[in-house]
């Protein structure tokens, strides 16, 4: 329930936070890395029940955010969960390798449509979003096969 909570109050937070201080993008494009992995962990917990916690989610950020910062993430939101879906469903490899792949093919689009729709669309910004992602999930794809492994030894 806590990675729930973090979830949904993060996805609020980070849009807030792009819609009060937006020259700030960098620090909260790094944050985005906390919300991909946060995903994940709801993802692993929930199955597509993450869908309906990016919904409470999305609704409180259009309350409390910029409409087109709510709409930005809500169609980058769209766009990663079908690729994890498609990921998910079609692949038979492990939890940990499914959630890398999906990040993969999921992280440069959920970046560049998010950025673009909001029209921070810069380099460093990019780079930061896409870095901090990308590490995030790998952190938790090498915590995953270390536990797997360790499993695996013990058994």
């Amino acid at each position: 329930m806590l990675f729930l909570i973090t979830y949904i109050s993060s996805v609020v937070l980070i849009n807030y936070a792009f819609s009060t201080a937006p020259h700030l993008d960098l620090i909260w494009s790094a944050w985005g890395g906390l919300v991909f992995v946060l995903r994940d962990m709801v993802q692993t917990r929930f199955g597509h029940g993450a869908i309906a916690a990016m919904l409470a989610a999305l609704v409180l950020s259009y309350i409390t955010s910029d409409p087109s910062i709510a709409l930005a993430s809500a169609t980058a939101f769209a766009v990663s969960e079908c690729i994890d879906w498609l990921v998910f469903s079609i692949t038979k490899r492990p939890l940990h390798d499914r959630l890398w792949i999906s990040s993969a093919l999921s992280i440069p689009l959920d970046t560049f449509i998010f950025f673009g729709m909001i029209d921070a669309f810069t380099p460093g910004v990019i780079l930061t979003a896409m870095g901090s992602k990308f590490a995030g999930v790998t952190a938790v794809w090498l915590i995953m096969a270390w536990r797997l492994r360790k499993q695996a030894v013990a058994g």
